[in-house]
C-alpha cells in the first residue's frame, strides 16, 4: 500500500512538472546599459536599461525536456500592464523553438522605481497557454530611466525662521530643482543667537506617499546627513553650504503615480543645542535626472 501511495504522489508530481524551460532574451543584452535592482530577498541582480520611446525586441525560448511533448493552446508575449503579442497558435512543440518579438517605441513615461512600499515595475511576461494543468510562464523584469531637460525656472530658496527673542536664521539655497548628480549650494546666517547652539546638520530626506486621501500612508527616510557647523555661532557669522548629491541613492521626483503613489525630497536643515533640543526647518525640492 505504501509502495502504491508513494507512486501515485510520484505520478502527480510528474503530472504537474513543468515539461519545458521557457525563458526571455533581450536582441541587445550584451550591448544594453545594465541597473542593478534590489531583489525581494535583499540580493541584487543586473537588469537592462530602457528608456521612454525605445524598442524591446527579443526572443522567447521554450526547451521541451527530452522526450516530453507539449501541447499548447497558444504561445504569447506581455509587456505588462500595456501590450499582449501573440506568438504561436495552439499545437505542439517537440523541440527547441524560438519565438522573436518586438514592442516599438514603447510609451513608458513613468521611471522604475524600487521603494519601501512602492514599487514601479516593468516586466516581460511569456505564457504557454495549456487547458491542463497550467500554463507555463517566465518574467522577466527590466529598468527604465527618464532623462529631462534643465528647468527653464529654478527659483531660488530664502527663508528667515527662528525663535522669538532667541533666535533667528536666514537661509538661503541657489535654487529648488536639482538633478541627481547636482550639488546644493547655499549660506546660513545668523541674525539673533541667544541660545548656545552646538552643532547644525543638513539632512536629505525622501517622503514616500501611498494610496490617496484619508487613506494616504507616508514613509520618511534620512538619506544622508552632512554636518554644517561644529561648536557656537556669533550674530553676523554666515555659513557656507556645499552638499555633492552625486553619492546619494536619489531617483527624480514622482508626483501622484497613477494616483498609486508620490517620492517627494526636502533638505531638512537642523540646529542643536547644548541641552540636544533640536530645532529645524524642512523645505521641498525637485529631483530630475539630466543624463
Amino acid at each position: 500500500d505504501f509502495r502504491q501511495a508513494n507512486n501515485a504522489m510520484n505520478f502527480l508530481v510528474g503530472a504537474f512538472k513543468q515539461p519545458c524551460t521557457i525563458s526571455i532574451h533581450f536582441a541587445d543584452a550584451k550591448t544594453r546599459k545594465q541597473a542593478t535592482i534590489k531583489k525581494e530577498n535583499g540580493q541584487t541582480a543586473l537588469v537592462p536599461l530602457f528608456q521612454s520611446q525605445e524598442n524591446i525586441a527579443g526572443e522567447v525560448w521554450i526547451d521541451p525536456l527530452p522526450g516530453k511533448r507539449i501541447e499548447h493552446l497558444g504561445v504569447k508575449i506581455e509587456l505588462l500592464g500595456q501590450i499582449v503579442r501573440e506568438l504561436d497558435f495552439p499545437g505542439e512543440i517537440l523541440d527547441r523553438k524560438v519565438y522573436p518579438f518586438e514592442f516599438s517605441t514603447v510609451e513608458m513615461p513613468y521611471e522604475s522605481y524600487n521603494g519601501v512600499h512602492a514599487k514601479l515595475r516593468y516586466v516581460l511576461k511569456a505564457t504557454v497557454g495549456r487547458s491542463f494543468p497550467s500554463n507555463i510562464v517566465a518574467f522577466q523584469d527590466f529598468w527604465v530611466c527618464n532623462v529631462s531637460s534643465t528647468p527653464e525656472i529654478n527659483n531660488s530658496i530664502k527663508m528667515e525662521v527662528g525663535i522669538e527673542d532667541c533666535l533667528h536664521i536666514e537661509f538661503e539655497y541657489s535654487k529648488s530643482k536639482y538633478h541627481l548628480k547636482d550639488v546644493v549650494i547655499g549660506k546660513i546666517y545668523f541674525l539673533l543667537v541667544r541660545i548656545k547652539i552646538k552643532h547644525m546638520e543638513l539632512e536629505i530626506r525622501r517622503r514616500e506617499s501611498t494610496g490617496s486621501g484619508p487613506n494616504t500612508y507616508a514613509e520618511t527616510e534620512t538619506l544622508a546627513k552632512f554636518e554644517l557647523m561644529d561648536g557656537a555661532p556669533v550674530r553676523g557669522e554666515s555659513i557656507p553650504i556645499r552638499l555633492f548629491l552625486s553619492p546619494y541613492d536619489l531617483t527624480p521626483t514622482y508626483r501622484n503615480v497613477n494616483n498609486k503613489f508620490s517620492v517627494k525630497y526636502f533638505l531638512n536643515l537642523v540646529l542643536v543645542d547644548e541641552e540636544d533640543r533640536r530645532y529645524f526647518k524642512q523645505q521641498e525640492i525637485t529631483m530630475y535626472r539630466l543624463e
